[in-house]
């Protein structure tokens, strides 16, 4: 199913010296064969004027851009129930909808009450309903949140709605300098928000595993340096600022040490950092260039890429032995490596003849599939349901940031009006 289902997101990016506000829209360009038939009654209001968000219309749309579902539009709707007790059963059947969404926002003292139901139309039963208390700040949460429960509820699998995303924006002044910003934004890329702007670069920010940090490199003090950055607070920290290369930082499971690429003893390795004692342990020493670590999620392994064999290619390394294993074999190009939260996977950057693409591998089989199509593909990360890989790419010769599923059935496109975007980073799931 070849479908372009166009939002245009209301939340704005930083307003920069240029007078131009850069909105970020999401652009579902290929759905799954035979998506899910859903209906999300616009939800019923109780309280003065307009709710401030319209939770039905967040929730279809979360639902949509999954791929796995097709809503039905609110025009073509027989009927606008917002309770159980009045669903026509029927006339839901004729419409060819499989599950039905009514609820109610309610405005309350402190905030607001929503509640929902979803049912299976040809049972006519409910298969989960909840009533949840919010706050104006957090409605849009919420609403994400319910989206996660539909999602879980019908497909066996956790949802990534309410979750975010980090990314850095690239944009040319007038006057033909360069401002750099590394924001965090919903996963639909609603609500971006700045945490950091510079004229020097920024580079690639990795959440903690709790996803209250971001760890990042600056070029602010003239070469790289890595720094730990709280999200909420904005208090950040100086981590690691050695004479040469401080790049690519990666966080521990546990959240308390960082894998690291330092070039202070000559060439590129691999180091952890203990962010407590702050003690150094190299790990890898190679004349050749060892750089991108990336944690297994269990914590008993980090895969880097390394030209020591001539090209760069992944690389699997022990912890508790030592023992480094090549992993990829397939091309003449792959780093860039992320692993999914099962560990069953690893996304990379897949290069032949010229061309970047993101492929996923197997490590049980060393099957290995290429997603993608586009040429200049980078930065893949994994959803943390494992169900999405978010990943820069360049189109028009601009910087956007797209996203494919594990299976390559499912594409979407998230694209600044203004500016490049790059270096994206899914977070955990938030508390």
């Amino acid at each position: 199913m070849k479908e372009r289902f166009r939002v245009l997101l209301l939340g704005l990016l930083l307003c920069w010296s240029s007078g131009g506000w850069a909105a970020l829209t999401i652009e579902i360009t290929q759905g799954v064969e035979g998506a899910l038939p859903i209906a999300v009654v616009p939800f019923g209001w109780e309280g003065p004027g307009r709710p401030p968000v319209d939770v039905a219309a967040v929730i279809a749309a979360d639902l949509h851009r999954s791929g796995r579902f097709f809503p039905l539009p609110v025009s073509d709707m027989i009927s606008r129930p917002h309770e159980g007790s009045r669903i026509n059963f029927a006339d839901w059947r004729l419409l060819g909808v499989d599950n039905l969404v009514v609820g109610r926002v309610r405005a309350t003292e402190t905030g607001f009450e929503v509640r929902f139901q979803l049912f299976d139309v040809y049972r006519g039963i409910q298969q989960t309903g909840y009533s949840v208390r919010t706050t104006a700040q957090r409605l849009r949460f919420t609403a994400h949140q319910i989206s996660d429960i539909i999602y879980e509820t019908l497909l066996g699998e956790p949802g990534a709605f309410a979750t975010r995303i980090a990314y850095v924006t690239e944009i040319v002044q007038t006057d033909g300098s360069r401002r750099y910003s590394l924001q965090v934004a919903d996963a639909d890329g609603y609500n971006p928000r700045p945490i950091l702007t510079s004229h020097r670069p920024l580079m690639s920010p990795a959440w903690s595993p709790d996803g209250r940090r971001i760890a990042y490199v600056s070029f602010e003090k003239g070469r790289p340096a890595v720094y730990v950055q709280d999200v909420a607070t904005g208090e950040r920290q100086l981590v690691s600022f050695y004479p040469g290369l401080n790049n690519a930082p990666a966080w521990s499971p546990d959240g308390r040490r960082l894998a690291l690429v330092l070039s202070r003893a000559g060439s590129p390795d691999i180091y952890i950092l203990d962010l407590e004692s702050r003690k150094l342990t190299r790990l890898t020493r190679s004349f050749a260039i060892d750089t991108e670590p990336v944690w297994s999620p269990d914590g008993s392994a980090i895969v880097f890429t390394s030209d020591r064999g001539g090209k760069p290619q992944l690389y699997r390394l022990t912890l508790r032995s030592g023992k480094i294993e090549r992993l990829t074999f397939e091309g003449s190009y792959n780093a860039r490596a992320a692993w999914s939260p099962d560990g069953k996977l690893l996304a990379m950057v897949h290069g032949v003849k010229g061309q970047y693409h993101i492929a996923v591998l197997e490590l049980a089989t060393g099957l290995l599939r290429v997603l993608t199509d586009t040429p200049l593909d980078e930065s893949p990360s994994f959803a943390p349901n494992g169900s999405m890989i978010i990943y820069a790419t360049e189109v028009g010769k601009r910087g956007i940031l797209s996203a494919v599923s594990v299976d390559g059935r499912v594409h979407q496109r998230l694209e600044l009006q203004e500016g490049d975007a790059r270096e994206p980073a899914w977070s955990p799931y938030l508390q």
